[in-house]
C-alpha cells in the first residue's frame, strides 16, 4: 500500500494570489501542486484573447509564476498540474518547455487536449467539453513533471494525480469519488481554509488576514484529510469544509466524467487542529454524456447610475426615468433591452451626503453597439442641468461594451477525443469508461424529527446558519448548513422552498429546487434562471450570486430561543 498523496492548491481562479505557488512549495511537504485557473467567465476572456492572437488563449500568469518556481518544484520533487492551458494547452506546454530551457531546468512537460469542440458549435466563441482526470493520470504515468490541460473538471486536477499514484481504474469508483470530493474542496483555494466563510466573526486577525492554501492528504481507500501548511493563516474545520462542499453543487449526486460522487455519503470529522477527515464517499458510474460549456457574444451593454440625494427620492427617480425614456424613444434606435433598478441605500437625517443618497441604476443591452453607446450617453448626460435637483451620476456612460452569454450543452462521451500528449510527444488516446448511469436524483431522505414547540425570537437566520452561494451558468445555488443536530431538526422543517422564496423575493417567480444533505446538516437550493444568461451577461447587481447566501442569512424569521442561546454561548463551535 502506498502512503498518502499530498496534493496542494495554489490557485482558485485566474487572478488569485500570485505568490501562492512559491508559498506552497516552500511551506511544507507536497507531492503534487495544482492550480485552477478556469471558470465560465475565464473561458470567455480567453476566447477574446484568442481572437486578437490565435497563439494565446491560455493563462499568462501561470508562466510568470513558473519562472520563479519551476526550479524549486523540480528540486523538491513536486509535480505541477494546472488547467491554465485554457483554449490552447499545447501552446502553453510549448511555453513551459521554452521557459525550462531558458532557466536550465530539466523537466518533462505534457498536456491534455480534446476538450475543444468549436467545430461542432461554430456559432460559439468557445465550446469546451469538461474532461475527467484520466488524461492527467496518463501524462503522470509517462513521467511528466508538469501537466497542463484545457477544460477539465476542477476536481480532475486532484483525482487524476490520485488515480496515477494509487493505480486506480474505472472500477475503483468509491476511491475515485473520494478524490473527486477532495478535489472539489481544494479547487477554490482559500475558500476551504476560512476565506469567504460565514462564521468568520470571532476569529483572530492572524487567521483571517492571509489564509493559507489548502492541502489534501489522499489515502489509498479514497479518504482524505484536508489541512494546510503549518504556520500559514486561516483555519480548517468541519464548517469551512462543509461550506466548500456545498459551493456550486446541487443535490446528492455530484456528476463528473470519471465517476458520480454521492455527496450524501460524505462523513466529516475534526481529526485535530486544522485537520478534517473526509471519508465514506461512495461512487457510481458517470453519466453517458459530457457537459460542454459554450460562450457566445450576446451583444453590447452599457449602464449609468444616477445618484438621488435627500428628499423625494421616488419622485426624482420617476422624473429622470421619464426623461431618459423619452430621449431614447426619440433616438434613431432604442436599445432592445432597458432595465431600471432603484436601490434605497439612503436613510433619513443622514450625517453624510453618501448616507442620504439612493442609486438608480439603468442597464441597456442591444445586439448592436450604437443604441447602447451614443444614444444612452446623450440621453443621460444632456439632462445634467434640466432634471431633478442634485442631478449627478457615479460615472459618465462610455460607448458600451460587448457582453457574453453562457450555455451548457451535452454530447455523448464516446464522441469526444480525449488525448494525453506525453512528454515525448506521443499522443495517447484516453479510453472511455465502460459503464455509465443516467443521472437521476435519488429519493429524498426522511426529515429529522422536528424540534418540540417552544419560545421563539425574531432574528436573522445567519445567527444559527451558515451559507455559501455561487453561479452555474444562469442558475445560482445557495448552500445552507448548521452546526448542531438540534439546529438541523429546525432548519430542515423551517427552510422550505416556500420560505426561501419569501425570504428572497427575487426568487419568488422562479423555479427553486431544494436538496437535503442530512449528513452535512445542510440544504442546497438551486434558483433556476436568476442570473439570466450567466455571469458575463451581468443580468443582476451580483452577477455571480456571491452574496445571495449572505442576503439570506441577513433575513429575519422566528427562530427557537434555545438555538439562539446556544449560539450566543460560544463564538466558535468545533
Amino acid at each position: 500500500m502506498k502512503g498518502p498523496l499530498r496534493v496542494g492548491n495554489a490557485s482558485g481562479f485566474y487572478g488569485d494570489r500570485f505568490d501562492a505557488m512559491r508559498e506552497m512549495l516552500t511551506g511544507g511537504p507536497l507531492d503534487v501542486l495544482t492550480g485552477d485557473y478556469l471558470a465560465e467567465l475565464t473561458m470567455l476572456i480567453l476566447g477574446r484573447d484568442r481572437l486578437k492572437d490565435p497563439a494565446r488563449g491560455y493563462a499568462k500568469t501561470f508562466l510568470r509564476q513558473l519562472e520563479e518556481c519551476l526550479g524549486l518544484a523540480k528540486e523538491r520533487g513536486v509535480k505541477i498540474v494546472a488547467n491554465a492551458g485554457g483554449l490552447n494547452p499545447g501552446g502553453l506546454a510549448d511555453g513551459v518547455r521554452e521557459l525550462a530551457d531558458r532557466l536550465g531546468v530539466a523537466v518533462r512537460v505534457a498536456h491534455v487536449e480534446g476538450d475543444d469542440l468549436g467545430s461542432r458549435f461554430p456559432d460559439a466563441l468557445t465550446a469546451n467539453a469538461y474532461l475527467g482526470g484520466a488524461g492527467i493520470a496518463g501524462c503522470l504515468h509517462a513521467g511528466a513533471d508538469v501537466v497542463v490541460t484545457g477544460r477539465v473538471t476542477d476536481a480532475a486536477l486532484v483525482s487524476g494525480p490520485a488515480a496515477a499514484h494509487f493505480g486506480w481504474g474505472e472500477g475503483d469508483r468509491d476511491q475515485l469519488a473520494g478524490a473527486v470530493v477532495a478535489g472539489h474542496i481544494l479547487e477554490c483555494g482559500t475558500q476551504a481554509t476560512g476565506g469567504n466563510y460565514a462564521f468568520f466573526a470571532g476569529r483572530s486577525a492572524r487567521e483571517l488576514l492571509r489564509p493559507g492554501f489548502p492541502v489534501a492528504e489522499i489515502h489509498a481507500d479514497g479518504s482524505s484529510v484536508i489541512t494546510k501548511h503549518d504556520g500559514t493563516g486561516g483555519f480548517v474545520d468541519v464548517g469551512t469544509v462543509t461550506a466548500q462542499l456545498l459551493y456550486e453543487t446541487s443535490g446528492a449526486r455530484y456528476a463528473g466524467p470519471d465517476v458520480t460522487a454521492r455527496l450524501d455519503t460524505v462523513a466529516l470529522t475534526q481529526e485535530g487542529p486544522d485537520r478534517v477527515r473526509v471519508a465514506g464517499v461512495r461512487g457510481e458510474a458517470p453519466p453517458p454524456t459530457l457537459k460542454v460549456g459554450l460562450n457566445r457574444l450576446g451583444g453590447f451593454r452599457n449602464e449609468v447610475v444616477f445618484v438621488l440625494t435627500g428628499l423625494d427620492v421616488e419622485a426624482k427617480a420617476r422624473l429622470v426615468r421619464a426623461q431618459v425614456e423619452d430621449a431614447m424613444g426619440r433616438a434613431k434606435s432604442r436599445p432592445q433591452e432597458v432595465r431600471w433598478e432603484l436601490v434605497r441605500a439612503d436613510r433619513p437625517d443622514a450625517p453624510s451626503e453618501e448616507g442620504a443618497s439612493a442609486l438608480l441604476r439603468l442597464v441597456v443591452r442591444d445586439p448592436q453597439p450604437d443604441p447602447v453607446g451614443r444614444a444612452l450617453s446623450g440621453a443621460a448626460i444632456e439632462l445634467a442641468l434640466g432634471s431633478y435637483p442634485g442631478f449627478h451620476v457615479t460615472a459618465p456612460p462610455g460607448k458600451g461594451a460587448p457582453y457574453g452569454v453562457f450555455e451548457a450543452a451535452y454530447v455523448e462521451r464516446g464522441t469526444v477525443d480525449h488525448v494525453a500528449v506525453l512528454p515525448g510527444g506521443e499522443r495517447q488516446p484516453v479510453e472511455g469508461v465502460g459503464g455509465t448511469l443516467v443521472l437521476e436524483e435519488p429519493d429524498e431522505p426522511p426529515l429529522p424529527p422536528p424540534l418540540p414547540d417552544g419560545p421563539t425570537r425574531r432574528a436573522p437566520l445567519g445567527l444559527v446558519a451558515g451559507a455559501r452561494s455561487g453561479d452555474k451558468g444562469g442558475d445560482a445555488n445557495v448552500g445552507v448548513w448548521v452546526r448542531t443536530d438540534d439546529a438541523w431538526r429546525w432548519l430542515a422543517h423551517e427552510l422550505t422552498v416556500e420560505r426561501f422564496r419569501e425570504l428572497l423575493p427575487e426568487a419568488g417567480e422562479l423555479v427553486v429546487v431544494r436538496h437535503l444533505l442530512p449528513n452535512l446538516r445542510a440544504l442546497n437550493f438551486v434558483v433556476v434562471g436568476i442570473l439570466g444568461a450567466g455571469v458575463a451577461s451581468q443580468a443582476r447587481f451580483d452577477p455571480q450570486a456571491k452574496g445571495l447566501g449572505e442576503w439570506l442569512r441577513a433575513r429575519h424569521l422566528d427562530i427557537p430561543a434555545a438555538l439562539l442561546e446556544a449560539n450566543e454561548s460560544t463564538e466558535v463551535l468545533p
